[in-house]
């Protein structure tokens, strides 16, 4: 009897399932941009990055993509997030998703987003974004400051999908 108390914990313990694997975010390597000291757009930073081909203020990608890219609210690494235009963001906004990291949060890329001159024109990789729409359709976001908080409430019209690549 006494063996079997002994031997107890050691069966119990080979029993044990190991924890699942940790779930690991979605991410997508971006096509590459070239390293530059000049004032970077947008536009033409996600267009690069992304291989969606639309020209023009990135409030206007939305209405352009329409027929010619697949649309949709599901983030997706790779898609294109587009920013409404609104008082602050007066052209729009566009910003390249790098990585699904939950249900409502997401990592993007994207040139030329803050508000003072060591922010505005460069390159922010990897930012988290936060869906707080209440119909958690990505049609209201928040990005995470520079100072590490989640800044004020932006509007965007979803994603526009590049193309898949063919398989080989």
């Amino acid at each position: 009897m006494k063996r079997l108390l002994l031997a107890l914990p050691i069966l119990l313990a080979a029993c044990a399932a190991p924890p699942p694997p940790a779930a690991q975010p979605v991410s997508t390597t971006l096509r590459p941009f070239p390293k530059t000291d000049q004032f970077l757009q947008c536009v033409p930073f996600a267009r690069q990055v992304s291989g969606v081909e639309i020209f023009g203020d990135a409030w206007t990608w939305w209405d352009k993509a329409e027929g010619r890219y697949e649309r949709g609210r599901e983030p997706r690494p790779g898609a294109v997030l587009v920013f409404k235009k609104t008082k602050q963001l007066a052209l729009g906004h566009v910003a390249v998703v790098v990585s699904v990291t939950g249900p409502r949060s997401i990592l993007v890329t994207h040139a030329n987003w803050g508000s003072n001159e060591r922010t505005r024109g460069v390159v922010h990789e990897r930012q988290p974004v936060t869906d707080v729409s209440p119909a958690n359709d990505w049609s209201q976001l928040r990005l995470m400051t520079v100072g590490g908080e989640m800044g004020k409430v932006y509007e965007s019209w979803g994603f526009i999908y590049p193309p898949t690549q063919p398989s080989t």
